[in-house]
């Protein structure tokens, strides 16, 4: 399961990660421990050897008897090991009792290096114990007379090391399974949340657009649970859109379907005069042209939802403005209404057919739902850096709590006089989605006697002519 192996890749680079770097951590305390501990060894022992070099020099003649009580002198100045011999490398004074070497010529190391007259002090970690050895020659007007040669071997301080480097590593060790404790729980709690995601991922792909994430916390699986949810409330709202679409369409469709339908049978099972069948055909043949309308209003609405859209170009408002004034006026004409028009040239950025249909259903309505010998005003102007569209008639007007309303698809204020106008509830609809579509705005309200105003705001983009 893909949650699962995440859980256990991701806790298993913890615990890699944290147990590298224990394990230096580990080396590097160690290493630190023991460096002090051999400084302050090999700090003393090397004093110890200065303090009898410098009492040896004080004496004529290096003899076994000087050299034991300049050695004894001192309880302080005892060692593991002394040692003293002459230029040559012979044991003048050894203080072992067993494996006593003097008179012997000693080959240690640190003796030959400080018959050179350097000087020698080191430490090591040997079988749990500290060594530490020092050898100090002793000069005399330039001249190499002997060494003093001094071993510490202090098992004690070794097993108090080994103690403290024992107690670093199991510290280490209970740190490192806490970590591991910690690394699952916390990669089985995001483990968790993933799982979460990943289930209501899969309800909606099934078109459960209702489930909702609870993921608290300010990290990036909490934002993406309050995207989740943001997205889901948006495809819930948008499904809910497109069931009420398809049913408000079907509505829609059936109501000429069934016109043309009862029509066709009363002519066909009827006997009926010409003038009666001539009747029914041009009723049919209206309920015919209503459904074309209404097919098309359904197209240009499945176009702007599928976001298709043309390329937009700069364009004079005008002359499209009055070319739907003059496709419309004879409509107007059939129940005397006057069509007054003010335009002012204005260049903007759109479709032009976004913005005839735009402008057409704006006037249709306007016609439609007007008063028998009312006015439509028709108003194209600049104002700053803005187009303003302006659309109002004499109609007895919209209801102050349908405004907010008269843009969704298929409402209607009076469905009867909507129907009997031939108006499906599409048009402002299709309206507000264009002007949105070409980054504009549209409003609405109520005309100051009577009827209702419409204006649509455009940005202006101003036509810098050439100069020849």
């Amino acid at each position: 399961m893909v949650p699962a192996s995440s859980q256990l890749r991701n806790a298993i680079v913890y615990i890699l990660i944290i147990g590298i770097a224990l394990f230096f951590l580990n080396i590097y305390a160690s290493g630190k421990l023991r460096s002090m501990v051999f400084s302050t060894q090999e700090q003393a022992l090397s004093d110890k050897a200065q303090l009898i070099s410098a009492a040896l020099l004080q004496t004529d003649t290096l003899t076994a008897s000087a050299i034991e009580s300049s050695i004894n002198a001192s309880e302080e100045l005892s060692a593991t090991r002394s040692v003293v011999t002459d230029g040559g490398g012979f044991a003048l004074y050894d203080s072992l009792e067993t494996g006593n070497a003097e008179g012997k010529l000693l080959l240690f190391p640190e003796i030959v290096t400080a018959s050179r007259g350097n000087q020698v002090v080191y430490s090591r970690f040997v079988d749990g114990a500290i060594e530490t050895r020092a050898a100090i020659p002793l000069m005399r007007n330039g001249q190499v007379l002997g060494v003093v040669y001094l071993m510490q071997y202090d098992r004690d301080l070794g097993a108090l090391i080994s103690a403290m480097e024992t107690n670093i590593l199991r510290i280490s060790a209970g740190l490192e399974l806490a970590i591991i404790l910690v690394a699952m729980l916390l990669s089985g709690a995001f483990s968790l949340r993933l799982r979460k995601i990943l289930y209501s991922i899969r309800a909606m792909r099934d078109g459960d657009y209702s489930q909702k994430l609870d993921i608290r916390g300010h990290d990036e699986l909490a934002k993406l649970g309050r995207e989740f949810n943001t997205l889901s409330d948006r495809l819930e709202e948008s499904e809910r859109r497109r069931r009420q679409f398809v049913s408000d369409a079907s509505h829609e469709l059936k109501t000429p379907l069934a016109s043309i339908k009862l029509l066709s049978d009363s002519i066909l099972q009827n006997e009926m005069d010409l003038q009666t069948e001539r009747e029914f055909i041009g009723d049919i043949g209206r309920e015919a042209d209503r459904l074309g309308r209404l097919s098309q209003k359904l197209l240009a609405l499945t176009k702007l939802d599928s976001n298709v859209s043309n390329e937009r170009e700069i364009i004079d408002a005008a002359p499209t403005v009055e070319k739907v004034i003059r496709m419309l006026r004879p409509l107007a004409l059939l129940r005397g209404i006057r069509i007054q028009r003010k335009l002012q040239s204005c260049s903007i950025m759109t479709v032009e057919d976004d913005l005839y249909q735009i402008v057409f259903n704006l006037v249709e309505n306007a016609i439609k739902y007007n008063k028998d010998n009312g006015l439509v005003e028709v108003q194209l102007e600049q104002q700053g850096e803005d187009m303003l569209l302006t659309v109002s008639d004499t109609g007895a007007g919209i209801p102050e709590d349908a405004m907010e309303h008269i843009f969704d698809r298929f409402y209607r204020v009076d469905k009867a006089r909507s129907r009997a106008a031939g108006g499906a509830g599409l048009g402002l609809s299709i309206v507000s989605d264009m002007v949105k579509r070409n980054y504009g705005t549209v409003q609405v309200r109520a005309g100051e006697s009577c009827g209702t105003v419409f204006t649509v705001t455009f940005p202006i983009f101003e036509v810098s002519e050439e100069l020849p």
